[in-house]
């Protein structure tokens, strides 16, 4: 379902995503880890179309992402690290104009979809009320629900549980492996280890832009002396800081 083929990212001197391979199949929930500054978020962007690779090719569903942007996007649902929202707009205005990006405003199927959703995230008592007023839960939910009403074939999701309490959290976690069930894939990054632990068939580690460990949670201990993902995450992603030497 997605594809990525030496894929790499620079800014300036600074290579965000070195020469990266990876292949995520249907019906998987794949975890994205790695420090701050390994490349996370940039992969997803790039895997959106927001960024455009230095060099390397992305597919999506058998779409180049840079070739056939549109093709791309119609089977994405994207929803980023720090999404934005109009907040004039209602949730229900902002509902509508999302379903009309995607040219399925009226679909009966996208509409039923919207509602169980809705419903599921206990929404439907807000969904007049302008999105300023929405708490941080409120707005991750709004922004999920928009993320999947024209049933994306990839859901690409940068930390998901951000401002969730705990109910939300299980909401999140049941959706993703329903979507994958379903034959959908989610592509999820997230530091909370045991989010990661519970929800991944299987995990890629990054550290500065390369992959340094890649596999289920079975193949990712057989590999390591280390039994649960934090400790493992943090013996291959640890490096010691260079001293620094004060010159008088």
């Amino acid at each position: 379902m997605i594809k990525i083929e030496n894929v790499t990212k620079v800014y300036g001197r600074t290579v965000a995503v070195d020469n990266l391979s990876l292949e995520v199949q249907a019906g998987e929930v794949f975890g994205l880890l790695g420090p701050n500054g390994a490349g996370k978020t940039t992969t997803m962007k790039m895997l959106a179309g927001l960024l455009i690779p230095t060099s390397g090719q992305m597919f999506v569903d058998g779409h180049d992402v840079q070739a056939d942007p549109l093709g791309a996007k119609r089977v994405i649902g994207f929803v980023p690290d720090k999404p934005f929202i109009y907040e004039k707009l209602s949730g229900w205005e902002f509902l509508e104009f999302v379903r009309e990006i995607f040219r399925v405003g009226d679909d009966p199927a996208v509409l039923e979809r919207q509602a169980k959703l809705i419903r599921m995230f206990m929404l439907t008592s807000w969904l007049n009320e302008l999105v300023e007023s929405y708490s941080h839960g409120m707005r991750q939910k709004l922004i999920i629900t928009s993320a999947l009403i024209h049933n994306p074939k990839a859901l690409i999701i940068d930390e998901p549980m951000v401002g969730l309490d705990a109910k939300g959290m299980r909401q999140v976690k049941e959706l993703f492996r329903e979507l994958a069930d379903g034959g959908s894939t989610v592509l999820v990054s997230t530091h909370t280890m045991a989010i990661a632990q519970e929800v991944c068939d299987r995990i890629a580690i990054l550290d500065k832009g390369k992959v340094v460990a890649l596999g289920t949670m079975e193949e990712l201990q057989a590999n390591s002396d280390e039994e649960d993902l934090e400790s493992i995450f943090l013996k291959l992603t640890e490096a010691e800081e260079p001293e620094i030497t004060q010159t008088p």
